[in-house]
């Protein structure tokens, strides 16, 4: 019996490399390199839990404003993990996606980005989607642009406008809205990402560090949260269940007794204790 309801997009803040790294006085790019196997734990769970969607909060747009040399750390490694993983993501039937802003990134970044999309965009498993220079405000600045185009060149009325036509124009276009977020490292912050995908996502907020974190910490938060919930729903069910045949027991012994109180009434005959009891009186009175 499947008793757990998994997520249909799975949307995560994946933070706490720098201070992993700092925690094992290692640079900061090494962080960033043991992210990455947290990255293959999380969609080997989303593949193996057929899991549809799963984003990932990759380079933010605010991200460009970190030093030099560790945003080309974070450029090689995008690469390295593409070419690396593309095999395996195409064994797994991953599709590939990527929201964001693709312009300021070197040219080896977009053209290996785009080739292993490419190669990938027939898979009909999870679909990986990476935000690589994201920022949700931009994306809405970017959306409202775009409709506003629309309506100066006539093609859209003001009144046509509506939460389907703001979809549309999303870089999210084509994947379902947020059921779950979950952000590493203790932070209670959503950092500027799908603000409108997640306007009825459930926040799960934990204070391990992206880098520790691993299949276990989705079972504990995905699983675990679902059997306690059916725990109590069944415990729920079981005290109604327990109420609602008491609860007829005492309609049924009232029931008797007011049929026995009713027959009594109407003359019929009744031998109790070996006394023939008849007539209107009630048997106490007689």
């Amino acid at each position: 019996m499947e008793i757990t309801k998994y997520p249909e997009h799975l949307a995560i803040i994946m933070d706490g490399n720098g201070r992993w790294a700092k925690k094992q006085g290692l640079l900061r790019a090494l962080g960033h390199e043991k992210g990455a196997q947290s990255v293959r734990q999380v969609l080997e769970y989303c593949v193996e839990h057929h899991i549809p969607y799963l984003t990932l909060y990759t380079f933010s747009t605010e991200n460009w404003n970190r030093p030099a040399l560790e945003v080309k750390a974070l450029m090689e490694l995008l690469v390295k993990f593409l070419r690396k993983e593309a095999d395996e993501l195409d064994k797994n039937n991953v599709r590939l996606n990527m929201i964001g802003n693709l312009e300021r990134f070197p040219e080896k970044v977009k053209n290996t980005l785009v080739g292993v999309i490419d190669r990938l965009k027939d898979n009909t498993g999870t679909t990986l989607t990476l935000a690589l220079s994201y920022g949700a405000r931009e994306e809405l600045l970017t959306t409202i642009k775009r409709i506003a185009q629309q309506v100066e060149q006539q093609q859209l009325k003001v009144d046509a406008i509506n939460e389907d036509i703001i979809q549309q124009h999303l870089y999210t276009y084509d994947l379902p809205n947020v059921d779950l977020l979950i952000r590493t490292s203790g932070e209670y912050r959503i950092s500027n990402f799908l603000l409108w995908q997640i306007a009825y996502a459930e926040l799960y907020f934990t204070d391990v560090l992206w880098p520790d974190f691993t299949k276990k910490h989705l079972v504990i938060k995905i699983e675990r949260d679902d059997l306690e919930k059916l725990a109590n729903n069944l415990s729920k069910t079981m005290l109604k269940k327990i109420l609602l045949l008491a609860f007829i027991a005492v309609c049924s012994l009232v029931n008797a007794q007011e049929e026995e109180r009713i027959s009594l009434g109407q003359g019929r005959k009744y031998t109790i204790g070996g006394i023939e009891v008849t007539g209107a009186k009630r048997y106490n009175e007689q």
